[in-house]
């Protein structure tokens, strides 16, 4: 089901020069738009959502930490290792599973939505369009993705559970 998923998402690529650019530009350069884009939150208000921003990165750091362990004890391949994918992206052969890009940007848009669910939603959508350029462009199968996501909402929510207990 995982190869079908990938096969259906992969094939759309490299037939709309268009579409193929902007799945490139959200697969890599975005993801640093939208880190950008919360970093701004503190420039505009630093007191209202400085506790937001450092729990965000430290929800993020902790989902990419966690997503390594799980891709340094599964050993999956990346999808254009032994297959033949439309590959947009160069990318260096390292296991796949989960997603560390799905792990981080899910982490740091649970903690958003926790604070403010209009922006966390948009940090969600964010994190959803990364994710799934990265199939698209052939780095990821769509099982890497969806670990990578419950990777980061469950750091972004344990994260949220531990600092409310602590505050007690």
């Amino acid at each position: 089901m995982d190869a079908f998923i990938f096969q259906k998402i992969n094939d759309l690529a490299l037939k709309s020069l268009w579409i193929d650019g902007l799945m490139i530009f959200l697969a890599d350069p975005f993801s640093y738009i939208v880190v950008f884009c919360l970093f701004l939150f503190v420039v505009f208000n630093f007191e209202k959502h400085k506790s937001m921003v450092i729990r965000a990165f430290i929800a993020g750091v902790l989902s990419r930490g966690i997503a390594e362990i799980i891709r340094f004890l599964s050993g999956r391949p990346r999808p254009f290792v032994e297959n033949h994918v439309n590959l947009l992206l160069n990318n260096i052969d390292s296991q796949s599973f989960p997603s560390g890009h799905a792990s981080f940007f899910f982490g740091i848009s649970t903690v958003v939505f926790l604070y403010n669910k209009k922006i966390g939603s948009l940090f969600f959508i964010a994190s959803f369009l990364i994710s799934i350029a990265r199939v698209y462009c052939g780095i990821h199968w769509p099982a890497d993705i969806l670990a990578g996501a419950l990777v980061g909402i469950f750091s972004g929510v344990l994260l949220a559970k531990i600092l409310r207990r602590s505050k007690k």
